[in-house]
């Protein structure tokens, strides 16, 4: 698998947009879908939002970053969901709890042990491809 450049080799302006809009958009998507139809929310919250946390993760070095990393985008990501809810007037069409606040605290978990495996993962990768790399070079 081909490495991301890591988010802080980007140029700020495009460090906004992938670490806060991105998570705050597909929020508000997610909870506008919460508010149509269970199967399209659970879609999109559950396995696109924690590949999304893992593949944010792997912008950066090492679990901790990740994890920072996870723990932003799953609160941006939580709230938002409670924010496309709130815009769409609904009822949700999934169980999220009550107080539906939690699903933020949910988010936010989920979201940092993603972020964590994906930093974990970027950096064992990059100790394989340099590892590879010196064996090719003597």
């Amino acid at each position: 698998m081909h490495l991301p450049p890591l988010l802080v080799e980007r140029p700020f302006g495009l460090q906004v947009v992938i670490a806060i809009a991105v998570p705050s958009l597909f929020g508000l998507v997610t909870g506008l879908a919460l508010s149509w139809n269970e199967i399209a929310y659970l879609i999109l919250a559950v396995p696109i939002g924690l590949l999304g946390g893992f593949f944010a993760g792997i912008e950066h070095r090492g679990a901790e970053e990740g994890l920072l990393r996870g723990v932003i985008g799953g609160l941006l990501f939580g709230s938002c969901i409670l924010y496309g809810l709130e815009i769409a007037n609904a009822e949700p069409k999934a169980n999220i709890g009550d107080p539906q606040a939690g699903l933020v605290f949910v988010t936010t978990f989920f979201g940092a042990i993603m972020g964590a495996l994906g930093g974990r993962y970027r950096l064992r990768k990059e100790r394989q491809l340099e590892t590879s790399g010196r064996l090719v070079a003597e």
